[in-house]
Protein backbone atom coordinates (compact mmCIF):
# COMPACT_ATOMS: atom_id res chain seq x y z
CA UNK A 1 0.00 0.00 0.00
CA UNK A 2 1.74 3.53 -1.18
CA UNK A 3 2.00 5.77 1.69
CA UNK A 4 0.02 8.84 2.34
CA UNK A 5 2.07 11.82 1.71
CA UNK A 6 2.18 15.69 1.36
CA UNK A 7 3.57 18.57 -0.26
CA UNK A 8 3.46 21.74 2.23
CA UNK A 9 4.80 25.14 0.47
CA UNK A 10 4.71 28.62 1.72
CA UNK A 11 7.47 31.62 1.33
CA UNK A 12 9.63 32.52 3.75
CA UNK A 13 9.00 35.88 5.48
CA UNK A 14 12.61 37.39 6.19
CA UNK A 15 14.50 36.16 2.84
CA UNK A 16 11.65 35.73 0.19
CA UNK A 17 12.22 32.21 -0.99
CA UNK A 18 9.79 29.49 -1.45
CA UNK A 19 10.31 26.66 0.96
CA UNK A 20 8.10 23.40 -0.84
CA UNK A 21 8.95 19.70 0.62
CA UNK A 22 7.14 16.50 0.43
CA UNK A 23 6.57 15.07 3.86
CA UNK A 24 4.63 11.71 4.85
CA UNK A 25 1.62 11.16 6.95
CA UNK A 26 3.35 9.25 9.66
CA UNK A 27 6.34 11.98 9.84
CA UNK A 28 3.47 14.90 10.09
CA UNK A 29 2.12 12.33 12.88
CA UNK A 30 4.86 11.95 15.08
CA UNK A 31 4.57 14.75 17.48
CA UNK A 32 6.67 17.81 16.55
CA UNK A 33 7.56 18.25 13.16
CA UNK A 34 9.42 21.58 11.68
CA UNK A 35 9.86 22.75 7.99
CA UNK A 36 12.73 25.55 8.18
CA UNK A 37 13.84 27.82 5.61
CA UNK A 38 17.47 27.30 4.57
CA UNK A 39 18.20 30.94 5.41
CA UNK A 40 17.07 29.67 9.30
CA UNK A 41 15.28 32.90 10.61
CA UNK A 42 11.37 30.78 9.91
CA UNK A 43 10.22 27.64 10.00
CA UNK A 44 6.51 25.75 9.55
CA UNK A 45 5.86 23.90 12.66
CA UNK A 46 3.44 21.12 12.50
CA UNK A 47 2.18 19.59 16.27
CA UNK A 48 0.01 16.30 16.14
CA UNK A 49 -3.12 16.58 18.61
CA UNK A 50 -3.71 13.09 18.56
CA UNK A 51 -7.00 14.01 16.38
CA UNK A 52 -5.63 17.19 14.74
CA UNK A 53 -2.73 18.68 13.28
CA UNK A 54 -1.57 22.00 14.53
CA UNK A 55 0.20 23.59 11.90
CA UNK A 56 2.42 27.27 12.99
CA UNK A 57 2.99 28.88 9.56
CA UNK A 58 5.38 31.81 8.67
CA UNK A 59 3.39 34.75 6.88
CA UNK A 60 5.00 36.77 4.32
CA UNK A 61 1.72 38.74 4.04
CA UNK A 62 1.96 40.28 7.61
CA UNK A 63 5.41 38.97 8.42
CA UNK A 64 4.13 37.40 11.70
CA UNK A 65 2.76 33.80 11.51
CA UNK A 66 -0.20 31.93 12.57
CA UNK A 67 -1.79 28.60 14.01
CA UNK A 68 -4.39 26.82 12.29
CA UNK A 69 -5.77 23.38 13.28
CA UNK A 70 -7.11 20.24 10.58
CA UNK A 71 -8.04 17.04 10.52
CA UNK A 72 -6.64 14.72 9.07
CA UNK A 73 -9.49 14.05 6.36
CA UNK A 74 -9.10 17.99 5.84
CA UNK A 75 -5.13 17.33 5.39
CA UNK A 76 -5.91 14.50 3.13
CA UNK A 77 -8.92 15.38 1.41
CA UNK A 78 -7.88 18.15 -0.48
CA UNK A 79 -5.59 18.17 -4.06
CA UNK A 80 -4.71 21.63 -2.75
CA UNK A 81 -5.50 23.42 0.19
CA UNK A 82 -4.68 26.99 1.27
CA UNK A 83 -3.98 28.49 4.57
CA UNK A 84 -4.54 32.29 4.16
CA UNK A 85 -3.22 35.15 6.29
CA UNK A 86 -6.82 36.54 8.25
CA UNK A 87 -5.18 40.62 8.26
CA UNK A 88 -4.60 40.48 4.76
CA UNK A 89 -7.03 37.39 3.47
CA UNK A 90 -3.57 36.16 1.09
CA UNK A 91 -2.63 32.70 1.13
CA UNK A 92 0.26 32.02 3.30
CA UNK A 93 0.89 27.91 3.01
CA UNK A 94 -0.03 25.63 0.80
CA UNK A 95 -0.80 21.66 1.64
CA UNK A 96 -1.82 18.98 -0.97
CA UNK A 97 -0.55 17.12 -3.60
CA UNK A 98 2.57 17.59 -5.41
CA UNK A 99 1.84 19.35 -8.77
CA UNK A 100 -0.73 21.69 -7.17
CA UNK A 101 0.91 23.03 -4.49
CA UNK A 102 4.37 23.63 -6.94
CA UNK A 103 1.62 25.20 -9.55
CA UNK A 104 0.28 27.81 -6.96
CA UNK A 105 3.36 28.73 -5.35
CA UNK A 106 4.63 31.00 -8.68
CA UNK A 107 1.36 32.75 -7.82
CA UNK A 108 1.61 33.43 -4.61
CA UNK A 109 4.98 35.03 -5.51
CA UNK A 110 3.24 37.61 -8.10
CA UNK A 111 0.75 37.95 -5.26
CA UNK A 112 3.27 38.85 -2.64
CA UNK A 113 5.15 41.50 -5.16
CA UNK A 114 2.01 42.71 -6.11
CA UNK A 115 1.36 43.46 -2.34
CA UNK A 116 4.52 45.48 -1.82
CA UNK A 117 3.61 47.30 -4.82
CA UNK A 118 -0.16 48.68 -3.57
CA UNK A 119 -0.05 52.55 -2.39
CA UNK A 120 0.18 52.85 1.10
CA UNK A 121 -2.98 54.06 3.35
CA UNK A 122 -5.70 51.47 2.32
CA UNK A 123 -6.40 53.24 -1.27
CA UNK A 124 -6.77 50.24 -2.90
CA UNK A 125 -10.79 47.72 -2.24
CA UNK A 126 -8.97 44.81 -3.56
CA UNK A 127 -5.33 43.58 -4.37
CA UNK A 128 -5.82 44.21 -8.13
CA UNK A 129 -9.50 45.54 -8.64
CA UNK A 130 -9.32 44.66 -12.47
CA UNK A 131 -8.26 40.78 -11.48
CA UNK A 132 -10.86 40.87 -8.86
CA UNK A 133 -13.82 42.41 -11.57
CA UNK A 134 -13.06 39.67 -13.86
CA UNK A 135 -12.83 37.37 -11.50
CA UNK A 136 -16.51 37.96 -10.32
CA UNK A 137 -17.79 37.77 -14.10
CA UNK A 138 -16.47 34.79 -14.43
CA UNK A 139 -18.07 33.21 -11.20
CA UNK A 140 -21.45 34.97 -12.54
CA UNK A 141 -21.17 33.33 -15.83
CA UNK A 142 -19.98 29.42 -14.09
CA UNK A 143 -23.26 30.57 -11.68
CA UNK A 144 -25.91 31.08 -14.38
CA UNK A 145 -24.85 27.66 -16.21
CA UNK A 146 -25.55 25.79 -12.73
CA UNK A 147 -22.08 25.07 -12.10
CA UNK A 148 -21.22 25.74 -8.83
CA UNK A 149 -22.26 22.85 -6.35
CA UNK A 150 -21.23 21.30 -3.18
CA UNK A 151 -20.15 18.27 -2.22
CA UNK A 152 -22.79 17.36 0.11
CA UNK A 153 -25.31 17.87 -2.98
CA UNK A 154 -26.41 21.16 -2.17
CA UNK A 155 -26.64 24.08 -5.09
CA UNK A 156 -27.13 26.34 -2.74
CA UNK A 157 -24.34 28.78 -2.26
CA UNK A 158 -23.36 32.13 -1.20
CA UNK A 159 -20.11 34.57 -1.66
CA UNK A 160 -18.16 36.54 0.26
CA UNK A 161 -15.52 38.38 -1.31
CA UNK A 162 -12.01 39.17 0.36
CA UNK A 163 -8.88 41.33 -0.66
CA UNK A 164 -7.22 39.10 -2.83
CA UNK A 165 -9.93 36.03 -2.77
CA UNK A 166 -13.60 35.17 -3.26
CA UNK A 167 -14.80 32.75 -0.94
CA UNK A 168 -18.32 30.39 -2.14
CA UNK A 169 -19.37 28.86 1.23
CA UNK A 170 -22.52 26.17 0.90
CA UNK A 171 -25.42 27.15 2.07
CA UNK A 172 -26.31 24.19 3.85
CA UNK A 173 -23.75 22.66 5.17
CA UNK A 174 -21.02 25.28 5.36
CA UNK A 175 -18.40 23.52 3.19
CA UNK A 176 -15.89 26.57 1.71
CA UNK A 177 -14.10 26.81 -1.61
CA UNK A 178 -12.09 29.52 -2.01
CA UNK A 179 -10.50 30.96 -5.01
CA UNK A 180 -7.64 33.30 -5.43
CA UNK A 181 -8.57 36.59 -6.90
CA UNK A 182 -4.90 38.49 -7.05
CA UNK A 183 -3.05 37.88 -10.47
CA UNK A 184 -3.78 36.95 -14.22
CA UNK A 185 -3.09 34.03 -13.16
CA UNK A 186 -5.34 33.25 -10.83
CA UNK A 187 -8.27 34.27 -13.97
CA UNK A 188 -6.83 32.16 -15.85
CA UNK A 189 -6.90 29.17 -13.57
CA UNK A 190 -10.32 30.21 -12.97
CA UNK A 191 -11.17 30.71 -16.48
CA UNK A 192 -10.35 26.53 -17.02
CA UNK A 193 -12.90 25.43 -14.67
CA UNK A 194 -16.49 24.83 -16.67
CA UNK A 195 -17.92 23.60 -13.10
CA UNK A 196 -16.82 24.43 -9.09
CA UNK A 197 -17.17 22.12 -6.48
CA UNK A 198 -17.26 23.15 -2.78
CA UNK A 199 -15.23 20.99 -0.30
CA UNK A 200 -18.85 19.91 2.28
CA UNK A 201 -18.70 19.45 5.94
CA UNK A 202 -20.83 16.30 5.82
Amino acid sequence: MQEKRRTIGYICPKCRQSVVADRSLFSLSVGHMKLACPCGQSALEVDYLGSAYRFTVPCAACGGSHTVQLTSGQLMGHKLLGLSCPSSGIDCCYLGEEGPVFAAMPRLEQTLDKQEEAPAGGERTFLDETVMAEVLAELRDIAARGGISCTCGSHRWRLQIRYSAVELHCADCGGTLRLPAATVDDLTDLCAKPKLLIHGRT
